[in-house]
């Protein structure tokens, strides 16, 4: 079982003090709480992606780059990587280098984004959002597989002769996470591919998304990667931490109530009837413990903690918190309720032993070019010989 917390990167004022970060401010703070994320013994630290004020964290591949660095041994991943408005040779290169610099600690969450504008922004019509989604991952995937590509589809330039560069560390993709709460195609395409699934079921009631996963789950076992209990989830979450639960409330109140999402609602409401946790470490044991008993054993926990204007020395002390109280009591209670054969998260080395066993993983090692900068299509030199891709044909 992961666990690990999930930033969203917004830059949001202090209610209590009135300061807002500045953006550098922001940049810095992140980096700083996924260090400490590391320190603790977390397991994953992710960003999301986002092109509006008030969130900064347009380019998550130099952000988690920069935190590769300066880590030993967290995974980092994407909270999204919008599969609708990049481009998916774009993201197929990018992360596949990321993959490379954090030297296997990497996985990427993928998902539509939840901002309307975006889609205009990068020249893509919102009324294709799903279709947008779902053949951009039908490329990814190959672009993280095949040395060289010939692909048509709907949505961008055909490809001839590709090849995407870097190719995946030790020639094994980064494992993928579908993120959705309210796409049923997208939890058919994860089925498909034996992907992950992760339902971020904060801001909305208790298992509200149970019917999403439920749908991957029995797609996945339809599909033949193994039984719907094996299939591989993740569920998001969000917590406020103090030692004592009246603290926790004090101090989370003013945040929760002037922050536009929750404004007008009651913090007790929120607490009691979503997945929002704000209490002491014993309460979001237990609380984290009902996601368990109601969407069924599951490999990826998330939390948020950092948002809403807290200040960082505060987001500090609940990834702290988080990390050396809480979670070891959910990692030992967890497993103890575990079903057998339940699969573990994918990491790489799992892959790596998964497709290789006892051998030596592929390093692919290009070919000269031709003096025409490309190499033909056989780009590296163990290529399959045979393969001939389809070039644009000189006119």
């Amino acid at each position: 079982m992961q666990f690990g917390i999930f930033s969203v990167g917004d830059v949001t004022q202090d209610p209590t003090t009135g300061y807002t970060q500045s953006e550098a401010e922001r940049i810095r703070n992140i980096v700083r709480i996924a260090q400490r994320a590391d320190e603790v013994g977390l397991d994953v630290f992710a960003i999301g992606e986002h092109h509006n004020p008030p969130f900064i964290p347009s380019s998550p591949t130099t952000l988690l780059g920069h935190i590769a660095a300066l880590t030993e041994r967290i995974i980092l991943s994407t909270s999204v990587t919008l599969m609708t408005t990049n481009d998916p040779v774009k993201v197929a290169e990018d992360y596949a280098m990321l993959q490379h610099v954090a030297d296997g600690r990497l996985d990427v969450m993928l998902g539509r984004g939840n901002t309307v504008p975006v889609y205009p922004w990068f020249g893509k019509d919102i009324r294709q959002g799903v279709a947008l989604a779902l053949e951009n991952y039908n490329l990814l995937h190959r672009l993280w597989r095949e040395d060289v590509v010939d692909w048509e589809g709907k949505f961008r330039t055909p490809l001839q002769g590709f090849t995407s560069t870097p190719r995946p560390l030790d020639d094994v993709a980064p494992f993928v996470w579908h993120g959705s709460i309210r796409t049923p195609e997208i939890a058919e395409q994860a089925a498909y591919y034996g992907n992950g699934f992760f339902a971020n079921h904060i801001l909305a009631p208790n298992l509200a998304f149970k019917p999403l996963v439920d749908l991957y789950r029995k797609r996945f076992e339809h599909y033949g990667h193994g039984t719907a209990e094996q299939a591989i989830v993740g569920l998001g979450g969000q917590a406020f931490i103090a030692r004592r639960s009246q603290d926790a409330v004090e101090r989370f109140r003013p945040y929760f109530e002037a922050f536009p999402v929750f404004r007008g609602a009651r913090l007790e409401d929120w607490m009691t009837g979503t997945p929002l946790t704000v209490g002491s470490p014993q309460e979001v044991i237990d609380k984290t413990l009902t996601f368990q008993e109601g969407f069924g054993d599951y490999q990826r926990q998330l939390f948020s903690v950092d948002s809403m204007g807290l200040p960082v020395e505060v987001a500090l002390e609940q990834v702290e918190i988080l990390g050396t109280v809480v979670v070891p009591v959910l990692r030992k209670e967890m497993e103890s309720r575990r079903a057998p054969g339940v699969p573990e998260a994918p990491t790489h080395a799992s892959l790596v032993a998964a497709k290789y066993g006892d051998g030596e993983p592929r390093q692919p090692r290009p070919n000269p070019n031709r003096g025409d900068n490309l190499s033909g299509p056989s780009p590296y030199q163990d290529s399959d010989p045979t393969v001939a891709a389809q070039f644009p044909a000189a006119l």
